[in-house]
């Protein structure tokens, strides 16, 4: 059998992904334990990572950028794009950890399949799956096939979770940089950028959509009590009204959108992919 090989750009995706992934854990790993201060270069290594990786993924789907308005409609709607611009305005920026939690979560399950797709089949050509119809042979009892099948199983387990997991991340990025403005941590910029953004996964992750309407749902209660003050309830309920306004607006989601955060597995060999989608059967279940 000939063992399999990666094309250049998958290989540059996948090194995008296992730069943010690492990077990013050392920083949040760095910022929960230890000193933040001494930690940015690790910060701005994860985000340079997310920005090839996506970077090669909306590269194969969308070709060279173009300056005319035929190129931005096409782009403007996909996910992968606003990833990257994303990625590119937090890697320009002040430092904001949870806005990496998003990023090293979609690298995790990326390098995974990488390593089960890729790595273990070029290594161990024996422990490539079989064919469909045809059954399993002694090499499929092997260790790296064990392990490919282990990895397999994980990452399908394990992906409707942190998918979610992703969606109410997202929301407190939210409010933490809508906080981050009204004190002036942050740029007014930032919240405003990201309301765009999470308006865009709304429409398109169910994820997202339970997120917010959990959030919604504690926060309505919260300040409905008695002893919650009169001003944070009409404080609470006019962010609610604008919010709503501002997402029903309708928009315009092309049928045959080109993609998502960080590019699906089918994507990864090609570099490109649906949103946040991590191989082809639990890419299935996000596409809301």
């Amino acid at each position: 059998m000939a063992r399999p090989v990666a094309s250049t750009p998958h290989l540059v995706w996948a090194a995008g992904h296992f730069i943010t992934f690492a990077a990013g854990l050392r920083y949040l790993i760095g910022v929960l334990f230890f000193s933040a201060g001494s930690l940015s270069r690790w910060y701005t290594v994860a985000y340079l990572g997310a920005l090839v990786s996506y970077g090669v993924v909306v590269y194969k789907a969308f070709g060279v950028p173009q300056m005319n308005k035929a190129y931005v409609r096409r782009t403007a709607m996909d996910e992968n794009v606003q990833y990257l611009f994303l990625a590119m305005y937090w890697w320009i920026n002040k430092p904001i950890f949870l806005t990496l939690v998003p990023y090293v979560t979609f690298s995790l399950f990326h390098v995974l399949t990488f390593f089960r797709t890729t790595v273990i089949p070029m290594a161990f050509p024996s422990a490539a799956p079989a064919p469909a119809g045809k059954t399993e042979t002694a090499a499929s009892q092997t260790t790296p096939a064990k392990a490919s099948k282990f990895v397999q199983t994980w990452v399908k387990k394990n992906y409707d979770p942190a998918m979610r997991f992703v969606a109410y991340s997202e929301v407190f990025i939210f409010a933490r940089i809508l906080l981050g403005a009204i004190t002036l941590r942050n740029s007014l910029l930032a919240p405003l950028l990201y309301a765009h953004f999470l308006r865009l996964r709304f429409y398109m992750s169910s994820f997202t959509r339970a997120a917010f309407q959990h959030v919604g749902g504690v926060l309505d209660n919260l300040t409905n009590k008695p002893e919650c003050p009169p001003f944070v309830r009409k404080g609470y309920l006019t962010l609610m009204d604008l919010i709503n306004r501002y997402a029903s607006t309708v928009l315009s989601v092309p049928a045959n959108g080109a993609g998502g955060a960080a590019g699906s597995a089918g994507a990864s060999s090609a570099a490109s992919g649906s949103a946040t989608g991590v191989e082809g059967a639990a890419s299935s279940a996000n596409r809301r």
